[in-house]
């Protein structure tokens, strides 16, 4: 019994829990669910606001653009207005122009009409003018005995004859104002330029004499078996001659810059009294650096005397390189110094920039002094160095065109290329090879024995003069005029010469008679 009371308590009180459990989640679901309405509720008047929101500004974005397509389309309307008012003016302009050709046509025709009516009776007078002529030359004919183009040609050639003369006479005058005039300024400047420069020149040859104090030094400067002479001509390139020649070795060789540090070397060695071939290759190194020391000392202090200042250390070591260079025995560091001063003096004489004009004659034999030698000319290639070294194009063409290699381009060309003349021609400036010279005298007078109507020729003052003695019974005093002229302009075309040479033609009548 008290077991069925306990089951039946235990049956209540967990029924009454779960009632109660009930209960409470039914009250715990009812509030949410009144939360949850109240949220939806709160979401959905959130979304309308939103929604409404979007509505006014899509409804104003929507305005905004409609108003701004209205105004493009006022201002197309107006544009096209402005345009349609445009057209109609220029179509009234046009209606003006056609109306004014019209007009223009109408009297242009009223011009054609009255030229044509002109012009036919030109015709017809000309017709009655030949018509006269013809009777005029008939009776001329008759009268003269004479055809007409007998007449003719008897006339052109008195007239050809006449015009030859007078234009012979003509190119005479000029020619003789010319040179009162141009030749009388142009000495007064070369004479003037040559005065003003005066320096030493220095012959160079191929070789240089050694001289010693007795010939017991040669044997020491040979060595045993040859050895020292063989290892001086090793270290410097240069062949050393021991021959008879009493107290003095010759130094053969083609490059200066070798025989000098040769001569150096072998001065040093004989008066330190070592010589042999370790105490040899020592002395020739520390030689060959002070001959590199003194090539650019040389080439600044020429460029500080002459005033060109702003060269490439390239340029300044080959303007000193230049001083162991020469050009038909003449010296090329003086006579580039010469070129130079006598450049900038005429450049000054012509008013144009004097400092340029020494820079150009400076380095305008540049191209015969570089270690490497292409195969161009030295003009050219001094004109490619001068480029490569960032040097003016007015100075880059002086230095190309001072042997007419290259097109003259600037003022200073011409001017480049007669003061090199000029330092050339000098007298005692170059030595010439006597069958060179020989050869140029014959080559002259052959030229001028070409020409019709030279009975003999001769060249006279070593070259500068030529003598041309014509037939007169071949040649009249109007053509020999022509004759010089035709002359110098073959020498001057065909010829290579220092200087100018001056073409005198004679032409005389001798009558010989004895009375017996």
């Amino acid at each position: 019994m008290d077991i069925i009371f306990l089951v039946i308590a235990l049956i209540c009180g967990v029924g009454i829990g779960l009632l109660v459990n009930y209960l409470i989640a039914k009250s715990k679901g009812d509030a949410m669910l009144k939360k949850a309405k109240e949220d939806a509720e709160n979401l959905k008047k959130a979304k309308l606001l939103e929604v409404k929101e979007k509505f006014i500004n899509l409804k104003a974005d929507y305005e905004k653009e409609v108003a701004e397509r209205e105004q493009k389309f006022r201002q197309i309307e107006n544009q096209h207005n402005q345009k349609e008012q445009i057209i109609k003016q220029k179509y009234q302009e046009l209606n003006h122009k056609n109306q004014e050709l019209q007009n223009q046509t109408k009297k242009l025709d009223a011009v054609r009409e009255n030229l044509n009516s002109q012009i036919t009776i030109v015709e017809n007078k000309k017709k009655e003018l030949e018509k006269i002529k013809f009777q005029e030359v008939e009776k001329l004919s008759q009268i003269s005995g004479l055809s007409a183009e007998q007449a003719k040609a008897q006339l052109v050639e008195s007239i050809r004859d006449e015009a030859k003369t007078e234009a012979m006479a003509y190119v005479s005058e000029m020619m003789e104002e010319a040179k009162m005039t141009a030749n009388k300024e142009a000495k007064r400047i070369v004479i003037q330029t040559i005065q003003r420069v005066a320096t030493e020149t220095a012959i160079e040859n191929s070789i240089t004499v050694f001289h010693i104090d007795s010939d017991e030094l040669k044997g020491r400067i040979i060595g045993r078996e040859g050895r020292n002479i063989r290892a001086l001509e090793a270290a410097t390139g240069v062949e050393f001659i021991v021959d008879d020649t009493p107290e003095a070795i010759v130094l053969s060789g083609f490059d200066p810059v070798r025989r000098e540090v040769a001569r150096l070397s072998l001065h040093q060695l004989v008066t330190d009294g070592r010589i042999h071939p370790a105490r040899i290759e020592e002395v020739v190194a520390k030689t060959r650096k002070q001959i590199e020391e003194e090539i650019a000392e040389v080439g600044k202090r020429t460029t500080i005397d002459l005033g060109v200042h702003g060269l490439h250390p390239d340029l300044i070591r080959l303007v000193g390189k230049m001083k162991y260079r020469s050009s038909y025995g003449q010296n090329l560091l003086q006579h580039s110094r010469e070129v130079a001063n006598l450049c900038a003096i005429m450049a000054a004489e012509l008013g144009l920039n004097p400092q340029k004009a020494k820079r150009a004659g400076l380095l305008h034999d540049i191209g015969k002094v570089p270690d490497d030698q292409p195969e161009l000319p030295h003009a050219v290639f001094g004109m490619n160095l001068a480029e490569k070294y960032k040097e003016k194009p007015d100075v880059c063409n002086a230095i190309g065109a001072h042997h007419d290699e290259v097109e003259m381009t600037s003022l200073l060309a011409p001017i480049v290329q007669v003061c090199d003349a000029i330092s050339g021609a000098r007298p005692g400036a170059r030595r010439e090879i006597i069958e060179a010279y020989v050869k140029r005298l014959n080559d002259l007078e052959n030229l001028a024995m070409s020409y019709e109507g030279v009975v003999k020729t001769y060249a006279i003052q070593a070259g500068r003069e030529l003598r041309v003695i014509v037939g007169a019974d071949k040649i009249d005093d109007t053509a020999i005029e022509k004759l010089s002229y035709d002359i110098a302009k073959k020498i001057q075309d065909t010829m290579t010469y220092p200087g100018q040479v001056k073409i005198t033609v004679i032409r005389e009548t001798r009558s010989v008679s004895y009375a017996k």
